[in-house]
C-alpha cells in the first residue's frame, strides 16, 4: 500500500516565489499605499512647514525663512501672558464642553435606546446640528442672541425676565460660546454611544436581573464598564477637536470681550495675521499641537490603567 507523504506549504515554495500570506500583504499595501501617500502629503506638508516657521524669522513685513532662529520665537510665545491666559482657557473650554457633550449625549442614547418606534427619525433630527457648519452656526446663534433685536431676548422680554447680552459681557460670553458649542457637538457624541450600546450583549442584563439588581445598579456596574472603550473614543475625538475650537470664537465674539473667549487658536490667529508675526503665529499652533498631543497621551494612558 503506497504511503502518501504530506509537505508543508513552505517546503513547496521555490526560491523567489512568495508564500500566499506574503502576496496578500504586498497586494494590501499596494491598494493602501495611493491613499497613505495622498494623506502623507496633505497633512505632513502643512506640518512639517509650520514647523519650519515657527524656527525661521518669516514676518508678513519679511516673508523670509533665513535666518534661523532656534528656540527664540518658542521663547517668545511662552513669555506672553496672553498665550497663557489663552492655554488655560482653551483647557477649561474644553473640559467643560466635553463633560457637557457627554453626560447629555449618555443621557439621550440610554433613552433613545429603548424607544422602537420612529427611531429613524429621531437620529435623523439629531444629525441635524452636526451636519451643520460651525461657521453658519455661529452666524445663526449671533443673530438669534442679538441684544436688542435677537428673538431670545425678545422671548425672555415677554416672559417678564430683563434682557442679556449674551456676547457683550465677559463672563456670560464664555458659557453662551461653550453652549452653543454643545449645541452642535453633542450629536456626534449621542450617534457613538447609541452605536455602544446597541451592541452591548443582553446576557449580562438578563442575569442581573435574575439577582434582582436594579436599574442603576445595572447601568452602573454593567453598562459603564462595558461602554468605556466607546466612550473613550468619543471622549477623545471631541477633546482634540474643542482644543482646536476656532470657528465660533472668530465668527461670535473674535475673542472677546476683551480676551474672555480667546481661546489659543484664535490667539496663534491673532498673532500671525494680526501682529503680522507668521513665524511666532506658527510657534503658538505648535504649542497647540503639543497641548493637544499630551492630553490625549495622558487620557490614553489613565484609560488603560483603569482597564488593568
Amino acid at each position: 500500500m503506497p504511503i502518501r507523504t504530506s509537505y508543508s506549504t513552505a517546503n513547496t515554495i521555490k526560491p523567489g516565489q512568495l508564500s500566499r500570506i506574503d502576496r496578500f500583504r504586498l497586494t494590501g499595501w499596494a491598494f493602501a499605499a495611493p491613499g497613505m501617500t495622498t494623506l502623507a502629503i496633505v497633512l505632513g506638508f502643512p506640518v512639517v512647514y509650520a514647523i519650519m516657521l515657527a524656527f525661521s524669522s518669516y514676518t508678513l513685513l519679511a516673508p523670509h525663512m533665513a535666518p534661523f532662529t532656534g528656540l527664540e520665537n518658542i521663547i517668545s510665545v511662552l513669555s506672553d501672558e496672553a498665550f497663557w491666559s489663552a492655554a488655560w482657557l482653551t483647557i477649561r473650554y474644553s473640559v467643560l464642553t466635553v463633560s457637557g457633550e457627554f453626560i447629555i449625549g449618555l443621557g439621550i442614547a440610554l433613552m433613545l435606546n429603548r424607544v422602537v418606534k420612529m427611531r429613524p427619525v429621531y437620529f435623523a433630527l439629531l444629525t441635524i446640528p452636526m451636519a451643520m457648519s460651525p461657521v453658519s452656526v455661529a452666524l445663526i446663534w449671533r443673530m438669534l442672541l442679538q441684544p436688542n433685536l435677537g428673538i431670545v431676548n425678545h422671548m425672555l422680554q415677554s416672559a417678564g425676565l430683563p434682557a442679556l447680552d449674551w456676547l457683550g459681557n465677559p463672563t456670560l460670553a464664555f458659557w453662551t460660546m461653550a453652549g452653543i458649542d454643545i449645541w452642535q457637538q453633542v450629536s456626534f457624541v449621542v450617534l457613538i454611544l447609541a452605536a455602544g450600546l446597541a451592541a452591548l450583549p443582553k446576557d449580562p442584563y438578563e442575569a442581573a436581573e435574575i439577582d434582582g439588581a436594579r436599574r442603576w445598579q445595572q447601568f452602573w456596574y454593567i453598562t459603564l464598564p462595558m461602554l468605556r472603550p466607546v466612550s473613550a473614543i468619543a471622549v477623545v475625538i471631541q477633546l482634540i477637536n474643542e482644543l482646536r475650537t476656532y470657528d465660533l470664537p472668530y465668527i461670535l465674539t473674535r475673542g472677546g470681550p476683551g480676551s474672555a473667549t480667546e481661546v489659543l487658536s484664535f490667539f496663534a490667529y491673532r498673532r500671525a495675521f494680526l501682529g503680522l508675526t507668521i513665524n511666532e503665529g506658527a510657534a503658538a499652533a505648535l504649542m497647540l499641537l503639543l497641548i493637544v498631543l499630551i492630553m490625549s497621551v495622558i487620557f490614553f494612558a489613565m484609560l488603560e490603567r483603569r482597564r488593568q
